[in-house]
């Protein structure tokens, strides 16, 4: 029978205060299971000590339970949150399985690749929610389940960064093909759905006492991946924005400008959180244990953020294929400018000197021109012309007729 419990309240390691409770009459109930009530949240260290001067093997089973069941108080604000997640996601996806559903004609490829992120997401979330709801109802943790949420929440956050890629990249928006950049694009999800895997892997079957530097080993190659891939984002971007720059397509560079802001936003808010989350939950003394929760609820919130802009921006709408890639020029401006200057030509035989146009209809040759040009001063003399001129009436044929006979000179 435990006749006596010590509880040590360590919130902050070096001020540890060792405290002894009793048990009590009225803390046991019938049978040889005493409880032993908690009135103060805390962070809290259970050590056992039994008496005896023989040898003896123990076996004791603890359970640990709160008013709202067996999750701890760092793990019991993930239930309600991934319930409220999963609901979002769901609400996404009905939103853009509708629009998809009434544009289903003029969708672009990008569109279903956000639709597959979405999906991804909302399971991503369920199954989360389904973990944790089974710990809180039973105190039991299955791993199987928890790690098939983690490769889920890899793959989501892997065809997340490849659809980035493309996008930056220009895919369907400024050419119609990736070429041999796709196999670097495949190659660098694999790799990042390998590693972010491992890393799952290691921090789940792992107990926290196991785990040495193998889970260090194991995200350090991961950050350096996803900071490679941050760079690559960035750069492509610069190059997708001046190419449309260059085009004149103010459609299309307005939404690649509000992209590129929103992932500046997002980069610099992921750098300011780390700093903070370091200082406050590594360096200093843990005590806002109440708000760990949130290492890992703010970057489910931002992803979350990053895919309501990209849904915002690349929404399915009745002018769709404006944003897509078309062989022609993008600004019907220089159209016209091209058909206006051929006008001009062909009016007043001008011929451009260093420039080299392409026209649908063959030129004729510099034999035909001269065999015609010789043609016509042979039948036509200029005497002819110069007597009818008396005979107009008014300014303006004069003008034409004169400009006539100039061109047959």
């Amino acid at each position: 029978m435990l006749n006596e419990y010590k509880f040590a309240n360590v919130p902050a390691p070096a001020e540890a205060k060792l405290d002894t409770a009793k048990k009590k009459d009225e803390d046991t109930v019938s049978g040889p299971n005493p409880i032993f009530t908690i009135t103060k949240d805390g962070v809290y260290f259970f050590t056992l000590r039994i008496d005896s001067q023989q040898d003896f093997n123990a076996s004791v089973h603890v359970e640990i339970r709160s008013p709202h069941g067996y999750l701890s108080a760092f793990d019991w604000p993930l239930l309600p949150f991934y319930g409220v997640m999963c609901g979002i996601y769901v609400l996404f996806g009905v939103i853009w399985l509708t629009v998809s559903f009434l544009q289903w004609r003029d969708l672009l490829r990008i569109q279903f690749w956000i639709g597959g992120v979405i999906f991804l997401g909302m399971l991503e979330k369920a199954m989360f929610y389904a973990h944790y709801q089974t710990i809180n109802s039973t105190g039991v943790s299955i791993k199987s389940v928890l790690l098939l949420a983690e490769w889920v929440s890899c793959a989501k956050r892997t065809l997340a960064r490849m659809l980035v890629i493309i996008v930056s990249l220009g895919f369907g928006i400024v050419k119609p093909r990736l070429g041999p950049m796709l196999h670097r694009v495949v190659g660098t999800g694999a790799l990042y759905f390998i590693l972010a895997c491992v890393e799952s892997y290691l921090r789940v079957v792992q107990t926290t006492n196991d785990r040495g530097n193998q889970i260090l080993v194991a995200s350090i190659p991961l950050a350096v991946l996803d900071s490679a891939m941050c760079w690559w984002i960035f750069t492509s971007l610069v190059q997708t924005t001046r190419t449309l720059r260059l085009r004149r397509n103010m459609v299309k560079l307005s939404l690649y400008r509000h992209f590129t802001n929103t992932l500046i936003f997002a980069v610099v808010a992921s750098v300011i959180f780390m700093l903070y989350s370091i200082k406050v939950h590594k360096i200093a003394a843990c005590s806002d244990w109440k708000d760990l929760w949130i290492d890992d609820a703010f970057w489910h919130i931002l992803f979350s953020s990053l895919l309501l802009v990209i849904m915002i921006l690349w929404r399915p709408t009745n002018n769709n294929q404006r944003y897509a890639f078309t062989p022609l020029l993008d600004n019907p401006e220089d159209e016209d400018e091209d058909e206006e200057e051929q006008f001009v030509s062909d009016a007043y035989g001008v011929k451009m000197r260093g420039t080299h146009s392409i026209s649908p209809r063959p030129s004729r040759s510099a034999t035909n021109d001269e065999d015609d040009l010789k043609w016509v001063e042979e039948n036509i003399p200029a005497a002819i012309a110069d007597a009818a001129l008396p005979v107009l009436d008014s300014d303006e044929e004069m003008v034409n007729t004169k400009f006539e006979v100039s061109k047959m000179q």
